[in-house]
């Protein structure tokens, strides 16, 4: 199936799905749903980005909108900040800057490495976050000449500095009432 076949094929599906090298693949989440870990790190990220990013061209979108990684393939991160111009009645992010995984145990793989390296190859990208959900955990991928050098960050105090996308996200903020496993928390 090429891209154009997928997104008339997928209007009529119950659930959401991935393209992978040509074939319509479940969306992760649609197997399970989000667990509710996962589901208030994704609102609280979008909540914390949408104020910053109001008025600047760039807005956060969910994960109904597809992120193209090659010619055959349609990934769909948590979130995208895309930037540029709106385009009316459109599937597909056409000028993304960041995307957010939030990671889960049954997509924590997949996320890590295959999307990663899919994400990587992405002309416009110029930050990939993966954010863990059983314990305060972020990686920063940012785009630097030919590299996507990692920072990570563990501290709740942190602050991660998003200057492609004029935006930061405090981590105190993306976990906001968020309950990590027993022993994995804050000190």
């Amino acid at each position: 199936m090429n891209a154009e076949e997928f997104f008339a094929w997928q209007l009529g599906q119950d659930g959401l799905y991935e393209l992978v090298d040509g074939v319509p693949v479940p969306h992760i989440k649609m197997m399970t749903g989000a667990s509710t870990q996962h589901d208030q790190v994704t609102v609280n990220i979008i909540a914390t980005l949408h104020p910053q990013l109001r008025g600047s061209g760039c807005r956060p979108t969910t994960d109904d909108i597809v992120l193209r990684t090659s010619i055959a393939t349609l990934r769909r991160p948590d979130i995208t900040v895309e930037c540029g111009e709106r385009v009316r009645d459109n599937y597909e992010s056409r000028a993304p800057r960041l995307v957010v995984e939030v990671l889960s145990p049954s997509t924590s793989s997949v996320d890590r490495f295959r999307k990663l390296d899919e994400y990587r190859c992405h002309p416009t990208l110029r930050g990939i976050l993966l954010v863990e959900t059983r314990f305060p955990s972020v990686l920063l991928y940012r785009h630097v000449e030919d590299s996507w050098p990692a920072e990570t960050y563990e501290a709740l105090t942190d602050i991660i500095d998003l200057p492609e996308i004029g935006a930061r996200l405090a981590l105190s903020d993306i976990y906001d009432a968020v309950a990590f496993e027993p022993g994995r928390g804050p000190a």
